[in-house]
């Protein structure tokens, strides 16, 4: 069987915030901004991986979605549980001092865990935990 990732969902609560910090402090592509009742779908990536996305969309627009529920998303956005993506690189320590240099809250600061990856963790603008793990 072949199959790919070949999209990820992050929500976000201010769209020009979740740009700035895919686009200009992680340094990825952006491949659609579709707006739409108010509303905007970023589809962002790295521009040397063109079949992989995340979508940056906005939260609770399902119509599934109770008000109960609804709310208790957004408390989760707001105290950065509720989304979250691990993404890799081969130079951690550059792509942390970028993370800094952007202003992104920072979670924890490389470090090598007990279970040997090395790692640092971030929160987007919409609070999505973003963990970097670095390739050896």
């Amino acid at each position: 069987m072949d199959i790919t990732i070949h999209a990820s969902f992050l929500p976000h609560d201010d769209p020009d915030a979740s740009l700035a910090f895919y686009r200009d402090t992680l340094g990825f592509e952006v491949r659609s901004d579709v707006g739409y009742d108010g509303m905007r779908w970023i589809t962002v990536g790295p521009a040397d991986q063109t079949s992989t996305s995340i979508v940056l969309e906005p939260p609770v627009i399902d119509p599934g979605v109770t008000d109960d529920e609804r709310r208790t998303i957004i408390e989760m956005m707001a105290k950065g549980t509720y989304a979250g993506i691990v993404l890799a690189t081969t130079d951690l320590d550059a792509a942390f001092a970028r993370l800094q240099a952007g202003d992104a809250e920072v979670v924890q600061e490389p470090t090598e865990q007990p279970w040997g990856i090395r790692d640092c963790a971030v929160r987007d603008p919409a609070g999505n935990l973003i963990r970097i793990q670095e390739l050896r």
